[in-house]
């Protein structure tokens, strides 16, 4: 049986980095996210006693081995899950840059957990998507319900999930991506996760991660997009504190990375609403409102180093489509 999926990228507000369980992917903090419509991935599965082995195949990019036994370890769940033996061919497909840390992990195993459940005739709910995906790629949860995401971190495989705690459509923003790297980052996300306890303010930031859940949860409740703004820019600057810290150090930023930022400042002060949020990459994603998309874009143009400019909304999570890649 054959089935397709597409699954949006996420960004965070309220970062994951650092898990309480490496198996099974649990982290060590809830975490706060919203899908964003213009970067997806898609993947078709097909499960066929015709296949004498699995195929997995990455349009525009060749996998690695170790980027394959990851994917086809996350098939041995469905299969073992759905009671079948049959290999599968796997085709997938980003629509940006895979790697670079604007989450390709996550929309892939998100789309891949979705066309996967599908073709192996399983019936699942979104909690039961969410549970299984997570155990692919942590945040791939996260882009499995829709909106405005809030993924528990739970103590069990079982109660760490996504759920949806607000629709697309609730807050009136938009993510403005300006992408300043498309090379595949060198040391990988779920990598970095196994360093966090070597910095020492990790401990602080996991500390402080209640109280910022509650105020940012009770800004998106208000529609306050200053507060909701403010936490979000600070929250990625703790993290990247924590990877600059952490031995070796990760410094994902580049010198585009750091002018957008300081851009954003500046513009800021100058009464322009707009805040930055970045995840385990050097490129960044402005929060603002629809009415100043112009504004913004006409001003990251100016900035020598970007590579390109991609305006999302809030969107829907994972979702089975009817047109296959194979």
């Amino acid at each position: 049986m054959k089935a397709t999926a597409k699954a949006p990228a996420n960004i965070a507000s309220i970062k994951y980095w650092g898990r309480k369980d490496e198996k099974l992917r649990l982290p060590a903090n809830d975490s706060i996210s919203m899908n964003l419509s213009e970067v997806f991935t898609i993947t078709t599965v097909e499960f066929s006693e015709s296949y004498k082995k699995d195929e997995v195949k990455l349009v525009g990019k060749k996998l690695d081995r170790k980027e394959e036994k990851r994917i086809i370890d996350h098939l041995d769940r469905v299969r073992n899950l759905a009671k079948i033996k049959t290999f599968a061919k796997v085709v997938t497909k980003n629509n940006f840059p895979t790697g670079t840390g604007i989450a390709s992990s996550a929309s892939g195993f998100a789309a891949l957990t979705v066309a996967a459940v599908k073709a192996s005739g399983l019936e699942f709910s979104e909690r039961q998507l969410s549970i299984l995906a997570r155990q692919g790629s942590g945040s791939a949860c996260r882009s499995i319900p829709d909106g405005f995401v809030e993924w528990k971190s739970g103590s069990s495989s079982d109660s760490s999930y996504a759920h949806t705690l607000f629709p697309p459509d609730w807050l009136n923003i938009v993510d403005i991506l300006a992408v300043v790297e498309k090379k595949t980052k060198k040391i990988s996300s779920s990598e970095g996760h196994a360093l966090t306890e070597s910095s020492p303010f990790y401990g602080v930031r996991i500390s402080g991660m209640k109280d910022k859940l509650k105020k940012i949860k009770q800004a998106l409740t208000n529609k306050d997009f200053k507060t909701f703004g403010e936490i979000s820019e600070a929250e990625a600057v703790n993290m990247h504190a924590v990877m600059m810290t952490s031995c070796p150090p990760l410094y994902y930023w580049t010198p585009e990375t750091l002018k957008i930022i300081l851009s954003v400042i500046e513009w800021r002060e100058e009464g322009l609403p707009v805040y930055f949020t970045i995840d385990a990459g050097p490129n960044v994603h402005l929060l603002a409102l629809p009415e100043e998309i112009d504004k913004i874009v006409q001003r990251l143009k100016r900035i020598e180093g970007i590579k390109g400019i991609i305006i999302n909304k809030p969107t829907e999570g994972a979702k089975t489509i009817s047109t296959h890649l194979f």
